[in-house]
């Protein structure tokens, strides 16, 4: 319902706000191998759990992006490696301008003023034995800043700022509901003024009434603080309805990245089509002829994920060359990028597209293939 309300002409004046903004993160061929290893006393490596394996994109200042998948494709992995919670096995992060890729805590430690992350599960990202005051207040400490007001007067403004009230300052967490809970976690991210927010999953552990008033908040304050947002997702309508542009992940691999209305009208690769026939339509009028794409069979292991396109075993457009050669990820339309050597809603012919992924093997990932095949 949320997506719904969403129209044309806003997605036009969203889209063209991120545009004028400059880049504010980059991401390059970024990927994370867990090691998967065998024996008690002489350990050796056996594999590794490709769990990202070479994603690209960039995110531009005041710009949404919303990354959406099934779970167990990578999102919350890229989240936490954009954040520096998680050491990448390869690729490169830029924010401002910055490479803070390999960058130890010292260095990053500044920088967490400009960076902050909203945790998927309300209940456990807070210490039940701290009130809410400590909690909030705790960045302040950490990076040592002392508010002009002082702390109590500055929580308590963050704690008004989120919807909640200034007498919650002395409460503890198990006095709140699930959607207070995150109010909380969001109050605690903004307490330092960020410039990139990354929100893993933030409204899915909570009631429906109460999602949409997160996700109305967090399009409040990214008005008011001119805030940047990751937004890591699997409720396609929330995504629709927060998001600038959606990146679409499937087993560790970008699969599609568009602007919002121009994926959820013209889905270009098999698998955001088979996303997208997923979502509920409440109209019966709309829902009348559409036809339902049910993907066969289960996600491949990403210890051992298919070869060429991680997609092919489960598309229905697979062929040959989809098991011979990886297609890259590549510009179809203006601002809509696809990895398919057959994609939809295009006029670019697919013996183009299959020509030039055969001159150019391996393209969608680059160096990422190196790690890879020592594994």
């Amino acid at each position: 319902m949320m997506g719904d309300n969403v129209s044309t002409s806003d997605g036009a004046a969203v889209k063209g706000k991120g545009e004028r903004g400059e880049p504010l993160l980059e991401v390059e061929n970024l990927g994370k191998h867990f090691p998967v290893t065998q024996g008690i006393v002489f350990k050796r490596q056996v594999g590794a759990v490709k769990a990202v394996d070479g994603v690209s994109f960039a995110v531009r200042k005041g710009e949404t992006l919303g990354l959406v998948g099934e779970s167990g494709c990578g999102k919350t992995t890229t989240g936490r490696m954009i954040m520096r919670l998680l050491e990448p096995s390869f690729g490169k992060i830029t924010f401002e301008g910055h490479d803070i890729t390999h960058m130890s805590q010292g260095h990053m430690r500044p920088l967490r003023r400009d960076m902050q992350m909203i945790f998927q599960d309300p209940y456990s990202s807070l210490n039940p034995r701290q009130t809410v005051g400590s909690i909030v207040g705790a960045a302040f400490r950490l990076q040592g800043e002392q508010p002009q007001q002082g702390y109590k007067a500055a929580v308590q403004e963050l704690l008004e700022m989120v919807g909640l009230s200034p007498e919650h300052y002395n409460r503890y967490p198990h006095e709140f509901s699930g959607g207070q809970r995150q109010r909380i976690g969001i109050a605690r991210t903004l307490a330092l003024r960020p410039k990139l927010i990354v929100a893993d999953e933030p409204v899915s552990a909570l009631d429906v009434s109460v999602q949409a008033q997160v996700v109305n908040l967090l399009e409040d304050l990214q008005d008011e603080l001119d805030l940047t947002y990751v937004v890591i997702a699997h409720d396609l309508s929330v995504v629709r309805h927060i998001s600038d542009r959606v990146a679409v992940m499937y087993l560790g691999k970008l699969v599609e990245i568009a602007d919002r209305s121009d994926l959820y009208e013209r889905p270009m690769h098999p698998y955001s089509h088979a996303l997208l026939s997923a979502v509920p339509i409440p109209d019966p009028s709309k829902r009348e002829g559409r036809q339902r794409i049910r993907l066969q069979g289960d996600v491949p292991s990403p210890l051992d994920p298919p070869p060429a396109c991680r997609f092919h075993t489960r598309c229905w457009k697979a062929q040959e060359i989809c098991k011979q050669v990886e297609p890259p990820l590549q510009e179809l339309s203006p601002g809509h990028m696809a990895a398919c050597h057959f994609p939809e809603n295009t006029t670019v012919s697919a013996t183009d597209l299959v020509a030039k992924a055969a001159v150019t093997p391996g393209s969608a990932t680059g160096p990422a293939d190196t790690p890879a095949s020592k594994d």
